[in-house]
């Protein structure tokens, strides 16, 4: 498996970060790539540790330590095929998944993973510089027709795969172009947005139909396409955000992290300004800003608004300030609760924990700052934790725009009573065949599990196009 004593002689080394202050002058990403001998040269640290638990780690259950020995065996092409016989997107994933590949690598037990995630976006790259990443034309067409509602990383994994097999596929979205929250929702210096065309052109080149500026239960009744489709697919996203509760959250200059993000995806795309939101333009510069919530979304909220030119950024976090090292013996190989930075962390923000928000302030019906206080877990009268507010802690923040990154509590209502949602206002289906409540609709993604990953929306997206498949045709080729 690679190069036997590679993990013994070989330091991890991972891709390097272009300085702020340059990096803070554009929308381009930031991360730069290893060049091609150093990727073989990680790759031959993936050890033959007999169990390969980064499979576990993986929700597309990528063939980690396989692709890694023809990295370092510099058969490359080899590689490509094989990491896209589990992925459709290894470039999406290679630049925003987390990879808790990597947080199960037995090498992580001492702190040293394979860069797994690294040599996945160096595959990819190279299939498409060199030209082997090409449609997957249908040999035949089946005659069947399915419409897939999303168009984020579930709903276009979905399409690719049952476009493969000869659906006739059309693939829908809400808003004016293809991608759902990869588009609108992750920045461009995360992830630059020509990634998403190349992959539509290939999409489209496999037979997939793109319809955008179409709303699925507003637009267009879901009942309509039921009755002009053999099956039809639920990806939409968990769009529905967390709001904030206390006095002062309508006061100009509040707004959810997904008002205010997809904006600059705008106008880094060239539109118009008033293309950009009900409320108006939102803009960072010169003002002081609070981001609320700790998770990636509002790291990204961080990084858009230094770009900006923001005067100061602060982000607060209800929950305890998490160890900067997490207890091995207790976690691998499950993904830890850790202290966590993120490039955007990087370019000039205050952070904060165990912070609440009692109140908003503002004068002349504008923003001016937060009343908070500290707050601490403890256990209560019954033996559960509870929230407790910490006596005399109560602070003021100076803020100009607020930005509400607290996570998110589902998808948006499809008006349809006939679909069952489950506890959590999800879409109910389970893991087997994604089959909904109602004949011949299937979901997958955050639709159905909630908020999470886009590894884990390309998962769903595939096995949900097997289950649909099946459904179809009465049998299926497409991998599980």
């Amino acid at each position: 498996m690679g190069k036997v004593t590679g993990f013994l002689e070989i330091a991890r080394h991972d891709r390097g970060y272009i300085k702020p202050e340059v990096r803070l002058k554009n929308w381009n990403e930031y991360v730069t790539p290893l060049p091609q001998a150093e990727v073989s040269e990680q790759a031959a640290r993936c050890m033959d540790c007999g169990i390969p638990f980064c499979h576990n780690g993986c929700p597309v259950n990528n063939l980690i330590p396989d692709w890694n020995n023809l990295v370092y065996r510099d058969q490359w092409e080899a590689a490509s095929r094989m990491l896209h016989s589990t992925n459709n997107f290894p470039e999406f994933t290679g630049r925003i998944c987390p990879a808790p590949c990597e947080a199960s690598c037995t090498l992580n037990i001492d702190d040293n993973p394979v860069t797994i995630k690294t040599v996945e976006c160096a595959i990819v790259d190279k299939g498409w510089e060199e030209g082997w990443i090409v449609p997957q034309v249908p040999a035949h067409k089946t005659g069947k027709r399915v419409a897939v509602i999303g168009s984020g990383p579930a709903g276009m994994a979905c399409a690719q795969q049952l476009a493969r097999v000869g659906h006739e596929v059309v693939l829908f979205e809400k808003t004016d172009r293809i991608g759902g929250l990869l588009r609108y929702g992750i920045p461009d210096f995360k992830m630059e947005k020509h990634l998403i065309d190349r992959r539509m052109a290939q999409m489209a080149a496999e037979g997939v139909e793109f319809r955008t500026n179409v709303e699925v239960g507003v637009t267009v009744p879901l009942e309509r396409l039921r009755a002009s489709f053999d099956a039809v697919v639920l990806t939409g996203g968990a769009e529905h955000p967390r709001d904030l509760e206390v006095p002062g959250r309508d006061l100009v200059g509040v707004h959810f992290a997904m008002d205010y993000l997809p904006q600059q995806n705008k106008r880094v795309a060239g539109d118009a300004e008033q293309v950009a939101a009900p409320n108006g333009p939102i803009s960072a510069k010169g003002k002081h800003v609070v981001v609320i919530g700790g998770g990636d979304t509002g790291a990204d909220c961080i990084g858009t608004a230094a770009r900006q030119g923001a005067a100061s950024i602060v982000q607060i976090e209800i929950l305890p300030k998490p160890p900067v090292k997490e207890n091995k013996a207790l976690t691998w190989p499950n993904w830890p609760t850790k202290l966590r930075t993120a490039g955007a962390h990087e370019e000039g923000v205050e952070r904060d924990w165990a912070v609440l928000t009692k109140q908003v302030t503002g004068e002349n019906g504008s923003v001016t700052g937060l009343e908070c206080v500290r707050v601490e877990f403890a256990p209560g009268a019954d033996g559960r934790t509870e929230l407790k507010e910490v006596p005399g802690s109560e602070f003021k923040l100076q803020a100009e725009l607020v930005l509400l990154a607290m996570g998110f509590l589902g998808p948006r209502p499809m008006n349809d009573e006939r679909l069952e949602l489950d506890a959590r206002s999800n879409i109910k289906a389970n893991m087997d065949d994604y089959r909904t409540s109602l004949d011949k609709v299937f979901a997958a993604g955050d639709m159905r599990r909630g908020q999470s990953l886009v590894v884990w929306a390309i998962r769903e997206g595939r096995q949900c196009a097997r289950s649909v498949d099946q459904f179809l045709m009465g049998a299926t080729t497409l991998p599980r």
